[in-house]
């Protein structure tokens, strides 16, 4: 009889922490890269808010909003199979990405057969995936940099705790997190990259209030996953028997 690698009993199957350990990875990884190449969208609405001189306009970029699922699965990573694990998974995606970019800019030279109904022109296909270039780079530096700095904020705050108050440290690293993420990207591609190339640049001020609207909605995004961790704990307590790592091992 032949045994399947997905039997148990198999001397290669995966087991369950591992079997959880792929799919948190997976979803890290496809949040990522299509974080980068929804980028290329913005929306705008109003909120009819008004903080210190803001009128609580948002406007931003579509890929923002798969974002904050990779801290959400960062946290889960970290809190189940420690920062190191989580740290691995941050760069798997972070190469993933940058696999993915340069798959794309490859795809960008090879000459295009037009004509096709259905098919996209050279034009539209630049659109796309031509047009955010700096973005798509300054994008993947804040969320390496941003990732780890929530691995590290996550974990202390569970060692500072003994391993209670969960919504502290999973809201509270993101927040910490995606603040340094929306700064620093912001700052890369308006200022950084423009100074870099010499080439006009935003003002200072420019990039705050831009990095300002734009984490606002991070931060509302942050504060409604809260739940989100509670409901993953219990998932995976429920469909996969594990416990969280201990607070000395974190």
């Amino acid at each position: 009889m032949t045994i399947q690698a997905n039997d148990p009993t198999h001397p290669h199957a995966l087991t369950r922490a591992q079997t959880l350990y792929l799919w948190l990875t997976a979803v890290n990884v496809t949040a990522l890269v299509l974080a980068n190449i929804l980028g290329v969208k913005l929306f705008s609405f109003e909120t009819g808010w008004t903080v210190l001189g803001w009128q609580g306009k948002i406007e931003h970029t579509v890929g923002m909003l798969p974002f904050p699922i990779t801290f959400l699965i960062t946290d889960l990573l970290t809190e189940y199979f420690g920062r190191k694990a989580a740290r691995q998974t941050t760069y798997v995606a972070f190469a993933m990405a940058v696999f993915a970019f340069i798959l794309i800019s490859v795809g960008r030279k090879i000459p295009i057969l037009e004509g096709i109904p259905g098919t996209a022109n050279q034009q539209a296909f630049e659109n796309i995936f031509g047009s955010a270039t700096l973005m798509y780079i300054a994008s993947l530096i804040a969320f390496l940099l941003g990732s780890l700095l929530d691995i590290f904020v996550f974990t202390i705050f569970k060692r500072m705790t003994g391993g209670k108050m969960v919504w502290l440290r999973a809201t509270g690293s993101t927040i910490i997190s995606q603040m340094f993420d929306s700064l620093l990207v912001t700052w890369l591609f308006f200022y950084g990259f423009p100074k870099l190339l010499n080439q006009d640049s935003a003002t200072l001020d420019f990039v705050i209030r831009t990095a300002f609207t734009g984490y606002i909605l991070k931060f509302v995004i942050a504060i409604l996953l809260t739940p989100a961790i509670y409901l993953g704990r219990w998932a995976i307590a429920r469909a996969f028997n594990l416990r969280p790592v201990p607070a000395s091992e974190a």
